[in-house]
């Protein structure tokens, strides 16, 4: 077997709606995602027997989604090792673990782990994770119902943005049962009224001032209010941009048109003492390139710029 790796990107929400809650506890969303050029990296190599190690040991849990993944396929029956670099924080509304497995599917379909038996990939996907089959894309995607009707986008705009992760930490089933606390909205959006329907011609003709001005998540309606937030949202009036949450959160970005103006907002947020007090460092990241980007060398450049 021939060692390999794949890097895994992060992705952000421009848009999440909850719209219902099934009786079968799911909810049915309506989300437009675009992937970062931010990543975790998996690789593979021969080894005497299976063997699955994580720069964070911590997530070398038997339910690891990488793992799961691997079992799913077999590999887990291969003298193979798999190992995860991470580099997108857990918990942060990114995508990470969902973005990992997607990794290791997309692999195991270019070949990297031997022929593969006829599979139903997005079926495989939607059953590790909600949000495992738009990573099967890596472009942007409406996402739809509980995460596994996927409609790619195109290409992604040359745009930037500053990403910033909170120590708050905010899990997604708690997120969800915060949401379902609050009052009922009058009725679900309908697909006229839609934000993320809305905001897909700007993305598509690259229409920087009304797509920002769409920008919205549901999520932030509980985690915003929460008293740990009050210093870093402050920290944001100060820089003079609002923030808005990736998934269920932690994950705060802002937009930006050009890596200049990132860098300037990314340097006042990093200056406050009120961002270095309550979360990681403001980080910098391009939307991902169209190009097949993961599979060159200069990708690593593009993650650790």
């Amino acid at each position: 077997m021939q060692s390999g790796r794949r890097l895994a990107p992060a992705k952000i929400n421009l848009t999440l709606e909850v719209l219902t809650k099934r009786l079968d506890g799911f909810h049915t969303l309506r989300s437009v995602v675009v992937p970062l050029a931010f990543a975790d990296e998996l690789s593979w190599e021969a080894s005497p027997r299976f063997r699955f190690a994580c720069s964070e040991p911590s997530l070398e849990y038997d339910d690891n989604l990488v793992l799961r993944a691997a079992r799913a396929l077999g590999l887990d029956q291969l003298p193979l090792k798999l190992t995860l670099k991470k580099e997108i924080p857990t918990g942060s509304g990114l995508g990470g673990g969902s973005s990992d497995a997607a990794a290791l599917l997309l692999a195991a379909m270019e070949g990297a782990f031997g022929p593969q038996p006829e599979r139903d990939w997005l079926a495989l996907a939607r059953e590790l994770g909600s949000d495992v089959p738009l990573f099967l894309l890596e472009a942007p995607a409406l996402i739809e119902a509980t995460g596994e009707r996927v409609t790619a986008l195109g290409a992604n705009p040359p745009w930037w943005v500053v990403l910033v992760c909170p120590t708050l930490p905010s899990p997604t089933e708690h997120a969800y049962r915060q949401l379902d606390a609050l009052p009922p909205r009058p009725s679900a959006p309908s697909r006229q009224a839609s934000p993320s329907l809305a905001l897909i011609e700007a993305l598509q003709g690259h229409d920087f001032a009304t797509l920002n001005e769409l920008l919205s998540n549901d999520f932030e309606r509980v985690f915003f209010p929460q008293p740990q937030m009050a210093p870093l949202l402050a920290a944001y009036a100060r820089a003079g941009q609002r923030p808005h949450l990736s998934g269920s959160g932690s994950g705060l970005f802002t937009l930006h048109e050009n890596e200049s103006q990132a860098q300037a907002f990314a340097t006042a947020l990093t200056a406050d003492p009120a961002v270095r007090a309550n979360a990681q460092t403001p980080r910098c990241v391009p939307f991902l390139p169209s190009t097949r980007w993961h599979t060159v060398p200069q990708a690593r450049q593009a993650v650790q710029r």
